[in-house]
């Protein structure tokens, strides 16, 4: 069998439409984390310092930021985040959010600050 493959994700703006902002890094370090969220539950406001983008696996994540904007991402889509913008995610769905998210930051960096 060939192999094969699948471009998943390719953008330059976030998932609110802004352009992504530049990013130049010294010491650079990629972190992969699966996040699972139960249904009702939701994260902390929080914001990252780094570009990070989640792989919805599985139910329904709505997000909000602190200035009122929101969207609702289903299993199957990717959510860019926003740097340094305030924000929260809850699982809006009837089932478990699993997701995976690659944060692409400094080496040593913390991934979110909670408000």
């Amino acid at each position: 069998m060939t192999a094969q493959k699948e471009l998943l994700i390719q953008t330059k703006s976030v998932w609110n439409g802004k352009k992504l902002a530049p990013v130049k890094l010294e010491n650079p370090e990629i972190n992969v984390v699966r996040i699972t969220l139960p249904v009702g539950e939701r994260l902390p406001m929080h914001k990252h310092p780094m570009i990070n983008v989640a792989c919805m696996l599985k139910g329904e994540l709505t997000v909000h930021t602190e200035n009122g904007e929101s969207r609702t991402f289903h299993a199957g889509e990717p959510i860019v985040e926003v740097i340094d913008t305030w924000h929260y995610g809850e699982n809006t769905g009837s089932e478990p959010v699993e997701m995976v998210v690659t944060y692409v930051g400094e080496a040593g960096a913390t991934l979110a600050e909670n408000k």
